[in-house]
């Protein structure tokens, strides 16, 4: 089910790990600035559930920055954490009547917020595949759980029984497996709190930020997507310093969940996520044009394929902002960005965990220009450590 790509203790990836050789002619060519550790890549499969994947990733990485795990000894469950979602997100859909979401989507953070409540277990203990099936495959589970909710909240008695909630506990364990409450690691018996309590994290230190032009700069506001039932909170940033954050934190040895739009052209399926400059594009739909080569497109055509490095789109807050009122960035896919690359031309990469599997050309890892997480970044979580002092202070963050 889950594919080890096991790293380095201390953490640096090497370019060879993630990048093309260095003697191929086209196509990109990346070489590593810094890269944080993270652990094996694994694979959503077919299930609305990258929040809790790049959430939990973040978390592994963070026990690793700690010291409390290594990349090697830590897999955490991402369906235990998906369990109690469930359960907890038709709570907060019962007592509004039906007016939040309820399906698989959510947030990063509420992988913190999950762990807080419920603690964390080994995926060992409740990988979440009592259905059957190699890989999570959850149309079914989803529609199960909603239905059932539904039925709950037209309150059908006029006054809800005390075993609502049991049964819909029983529905979810009957798909993903039992709630593990006691569990051995390393000959030490654990709860799923005091295993949780042992990796040190804080979910209170770990905060969400925006960029957007519509909210004021460094005030908190909900994060304005469908998925956040949970009303979680963000502090809006300016553009300019959301990239700086990035930068700082990854140079500082932290890593960041990060929440984005993956439904451009340019987000390709096997690796590389650029915004290619309209005009540019334009221009390589010329016959026999040098552009088209790397852009793979045709006279004609209105598809392309980023085969190399290509001229990128300015980002500006003003075109950031129209992307997001003309709903062309959306609130698509969650990953987990761990380090920096730069390619053959001094370009700038992020380096991204993904969830889809390590079959890609970068084994699940993807290179995301800098213009592409300028434009298409919806909300970003991050250890409050790992902000630059200035940031916090304009916050009030302590």
């Amino acid at each position: 089910m889950k594919k080890l790509i096991l790293l380095a203790a201390a953490g640096l990836m090497t370019f060879t790990a993630f990048a093309q050789p260095k003697e191929e002619k086209d196509g990109f060519q990346f070489t590593t600035v810094k890269a944080n550790p993270i652990t094996s890549v694994k694979n959503q499969a077919s299930s609305g559930t990258c929040w809790c994947f790049s959430g939990i990733s973040l978390a592994e990485s963070e026990a690793i920055r700690l010291g409390t795990a290594t990349p090697e000894t830590i897999d955490l469950s991402e369906m235990f954490v998906v369990g109690n979602t469930y359960i907890d997100r038709a709570v907060k859909y019962v007592r509004t009547d039906g007016h939040v979401s309820y399906g698989q989507g959510s947030s990063c953070k509420d992988v913190f917020y999950s762990m807080k409540e419920h603690g964390i277990v080994p995926n060992s203990e409740m990988p979440g595949l009592n259905y059957g099936t190699e890989n999570h495959k959850h149309a079914e589970l989803a529609a199960v759980c909603k239905g059932f909710v539904q039925a709950i909240a037209t309150n059908p008695n006029k006054t809800l029984t005390p075993v609502w909630k049991d049964a819909l506990k029983g529905i979810v364990e009957a798909y993903l497996g039992k709630f593990p409450e006691k569990f051995t690691v390393n000959g030490k018996e654990y709860t799923p709190k005091s295993y949780f309590e042992s990796l040190k994290l804080n979910p209170d230190d770990y905060i969400d930020f925006t960029s957007w032009t519509h909210i004021p700069y460094y005030e908190m506001s909900p994060v304005e997507v469908g998925d956040n039932w949970r009303w979680e909170y963000a502090y809006n940033i300016p553009l300019d310093e959301m990239i700086k954050v990035f930068d700082y934190a990854i140079d500082k040895g932290y890593t960041i969940a990060w929440g984005a739009d993956v439904s451009e052209q340019g987000f390709t399926r096997n690796g590389i996520a650029v915004v290619p400059d309209p005009e540019y594009v334009n221009k390589a739909k010329e016959k026999g044009s040098d552009e088209a080569r790397w852009l793979g497109v045709t006279a004609g055509s209105t598809k392309f394929e980023v085969k190399g490095p290509v001229k990128e789109m300015e980002i500006t807050p003003e075109n950031r902002q129209k992307g997001y009122e003309e709903k062309t960035t959306t609130d698509d896919h969650g990953m987990h960005i761990f380090g920096i690359a730069k390619d053959q031309n001094g370009n700038k990469y992020y380096m991204v965990k993904n969830s889809w599997g390590d079959g890609s050309k970068y084994k699940g890892i993807w290179y995301c220009s800098e213009a592409y997480v300028k434009y298409k970044t919806m909300d970003f979580l991050i250890h409050k450590d790992a902000l630059p002092k200035d940031l916090k202070k304009k916050c009030g963050i302590k």
